[in-house]
């Protein structure tokens, strides 16, 4: 059971890439209404992550967005290099 939204995206992310050792998921700031969480893989899976036209990324951030509606609060996935 995914107990924080960073639990979610790695847990989503992991299952995606060929080096899930490499997936990075940190909280990076935090207002009273949204939350920034930034998320960094290998170089080798970026494309897997972000998927053609961002697709994937999308499809992430949507999630997140979903499982969110029960805080109140505005998640906001990053993906950095």
């Amino acid at each position: 059971m995914v107990k924080t939204m960073l639990e979610l995206v790695e847990y989503m992310v992991k299952a995606l890439v060929d080096h899930p050792e490499a997936v990075v998921v940190k909280q990076t700031a935090e207002d009273e209404d949204s939350v920034t969480i930034e998320l960094s893989v290998a170089q080798e899976d970026m494309g897997k992550v972000i998927g053609k036209q961002g697709r994937i990324a999308k499809a992430i951030r949507t999630v997140v967005r979903a499982a969110s509606a029960k805080d109140k609060k505005k998640y906001m996935v990053e993906i950095v290099e």
